[in-house]
Parts: structure tokens; sequence; C-alpha cells
């Protein structure tokens, strides 16, 4: 067991282990001494760091679109060594109008965002609490707190893994179990170039949809892009050496002063609903 010492080596848990912060992780857990398990859809991903590493890096395949072998997958990790830490860090952003997507582009949208994250962290959840506890970080982003059109799909996901986050969290603190957000800006890492466009339609091209479209292909990514996914690593990381980690962890500036404009909109919206809301009550 390693929660008795704050500075034992322990064994991570990472999805989306190949590329960008999902890597980055995965790089900085190692290097500090602990083990990792990282998850990939295909074997070769991690290959240089399995030279490094040696035992202490393992690579599952895992596909999680549709997640239907991540009970396979999770059993067989944990029948090998308990997992201390777990990062659900797999994702992607399907882009265009929300009419413009075809339903199975949503259902794949919402599983590798949302349900994906749901059945890994549910999982966990008996074996941390039977070891006495762990951590489970999900990787979110200004997304899950704000909205642009053209992402409705990536929203979905990204709100509703805030919220399971936010109950589960609740339900799990007295078994030493956290779980913290970590809502990342816009990061250098492979995320915009792996973006899916659907097919786009006329009647939104001259839209706020055409507009954002347009921008994001057109854009200069690296001036955009201003996150170091290697500071992220190590900032993930220490959070989860801390006793009582945040549930919200906001990482970038650009993602700090969004979410505080998305909030503070919110509360001035709601302010004047207040003798409405009341209004509602029943009367004798």
């Amino acid at each position: 067991m390693t929660h008795g010492r704050d500075d034992s080596p322990r064994h991570w848990f990472v999805t989306g282990a190949t590329g960008g912060l999902g890597r980055n992780i995965t790089e900085y857990a190692l290097q500090q001494g602990d083990s990792v398990t990282a998850t990939a859809r295909r074997a070769d991903g991690l290959d240089d760091l399995r030279k490094r590493y040696g035992d202490r890096l393992t690579v599952e395949v895992l596909d999680l679109s549709p997640p239907a072998d991540v009970d396979t997958v999770i059993s067989r990790v944990l029948a090998a060594h308990p997992v201390d830490v777990v990062v659900n860090n797999a994702g992607y952003a399907l882009v265009g109008a929300a009419e413009e997507m075809s339903p199975d582009q949503i259902r794949d949208q919402i599983e590798v965002l949302l349900v994906a994250p749901m059945l890994i962290t549910r999982a966990f959840l008996k074996p941390m609490r039977e070891q006495g506890g762990g951590r489970i970080i999900q990787i979110s982003s200004l997304g899950g707190q704000t909205t642009v059109p053209t992402h409705s799909g990536y929203h979905a996901g990204k709100w509703g893994l805030e919220g399971f986050t936010e109950s589960v969290a609740q339900e799990v603190v007295d078994f030493g179990i956290h779980l913290t957000l970590v809502e990342i800006g816009a990061t250098r890492t492979s995320f915009l170039s792996g973006m899916r466009f659907v097919e786009a339609t006329p009647p939104y091209e001259s839209t706020a949809v055409g507009r954002l479209r347009r921008d994001m292909r057109d854009a200069d990514a690296g001036a955009l892009l201003t996150g170091d996914p290697r500071k992220i690593a190590e900032l993930v990381y220490a959070t989860t050496r801390q006793s009582d980690p945040p549930l919200r962890l906001v990482l970038g500036e650009d993602s700090y002063e969004a979410i505080r404009t998305a909030l503070t909109e919110r509360l001035a919206a709601l302010a004047p609903q207040k003798s409405v809301a009341a209004s509602v009550r029943f009367t004798e």
C-alpha cells in the first residue's frame, strides 16, 4: 500500500497516453519514480518510454469508442498491482453545428468524453476504497464551464463529466478517495490537429458556426496554444500529493479568464430572477 507515506512510489493508470498531455503526465510520473499503466489505441505508441523505464511502464491497448473493454483491461491491471492514481485524459473535439452531426458522431463524442471516464472511475472506486484511498484526475477544460458554437457535443461531454465528478467526489471522500477536475486552456499538444470536423452545410456557413469553423482552420495554432503540457503535468502530479486537493484546478490564463467571465455572467443573469423563482411557491 502506498497511502501511509506521502513520498512512497505509486502506480498510475493514464488513458490517452501516447501523445500530448497524457504522455507528459505519464513521463513525469515515471521520472518521479512511480510506475504507470498507460492506455493507447495502439501498442507501440510508447516504445521509447518502455525502453527507458522498463517494467515500470506497462502499455494496455484500449479503444474508448465505444469503451467496451474497460472492465477487462482494468481487471487485468488490478490483478497485477494496486492503482493509486487514475487519470482520465483521452478525448477529442467534434466540430460543427448540432444539426450537422450524425447520431453516430454524437454517440462517439459522448462515449469518449463522458461514458468512458464514468466507467473507468466506477471500476476503480471499490479497489481504492478497500485499499484506503486514491486519486482520480479528470482532464476537463475551460469547455467544461464555458461554451462556444460548433462544440455542443464536446461541451455536453465535459459539462457532464464535471457534474459526475462533483457528485462522486462527495460520495467517496469519507473513504480517502479524492477527485480533481483539471480545467486546462489551449495547450501546446496535438489536440487541435486531432479535432474532427463534421461535414459543413450551407445554412450555417454565414452564421457564427461557419465563422468560427473557418477561424479554427486558419488559425496559427502556435500563437493560440499557450499552455505548456510539461508544466501542467507537474502541477497535476503535485495535486496528487496534496492531502486536501482542490475539486477544480484551473490551468491557463485563458481558462481562468474564460471561466471567471462565464461564472460572473451566470450570477448576473441569476440575480434578477430571485423574485420570479420565489413566486412559484405554494401559498395557503
